[in-house]
């Protein structure tokens, strides 16, 4: 497919998370994209029904589109505990409940792995990340990226956000919470692609870009 997004495009991030904002605008800057978040529009947040993380990124950014008319990318992505049946997976954000507290959302997942007898660190663990990129004409690309690695209790640093601090990718001695977003990311030239949302970013890129 050829390039459907360039330098000046003006592309709608589909959240009202400015920390996931920030992390498209590390992914996408490089690019020239004009981004703009769905908060900083004022746009209301669509109801996630979907059962998928890839049906629930195409809501949102389907919606994004509708209302704007113009390209927007969306990302739906969550933690998925191996001794919790996958838990909270795609119930990641509401764990956090509202407004959202993620120190409260980690201890959640120390106590239900307590309950079942489990050892919080090194419990198995992945993220997953579905980016979903809309167009006006109604059409739709899907990306997905997956991150293995190891629970971390107590949780260890301020960086990134949501569950980063507990979360210990495979073969590294940091946490999300205390990589830098070059490091979190590991995209190239320096990289082959580190955190659930640069390798699904990653193969957007090689659509998307030809890059």
């Amino acid at each position: 497919m050829s390039a459907r997004l360039g330098p000046g495009t003006r592309l709608v991030v589909a959240t009202h998370n400015a920390g996931k904002l920030a992390e498209f605008r590390d992914l996408l800057g490089p690019h020239g994209i004009d981004l703009v978040s769905a908060g900083e529009l004022g746009l209301p947040e669509p109801a996630e029904t979907g059962t998928l993380y890839a049906e629930n990124a195409a809501i949102k950014a389907r919606a994004a589109t509708d209302a704007t008319g113009l390209p927007a990318i969306a990302d739906d992505s969550g933690l998925a505990v191996e001794a919790l049946d996958g838990a909270p997976g795609l119930f990641t954000a509401d764990w956090a409940g509202q407004p959202r507290d993620f120190a409260a959302a980690m201890a959640r997942v120390d106590r239900e792995l307590t309950l079942r007898g489990v050892t919080t660190a090194g419990a198995r663990a992945h993220f997953v990340s579905a980016l979903a990129l809309t167009f006006p004409d109604g059409s739709q690309q899907i990306f997905e990226g997956r991150v293995f690695g190891t629970l971390a209790w107590p949780p260890r640093g301020t960086k990134g956000f949501g569950y980063d601090p507990m979360f210990l990718p495979d073969d590294h001695a940091l946490t999300f919470g205390e990589m830098s977003a070059e490091e979190k990311h590991g995209l190239p030239p320096k990289g082959e692609g580190l955190s659930h949302r640069a390798r699904a970013f990653m193969a957007l890129q090689k659509a998307v870009f030809g890059s």
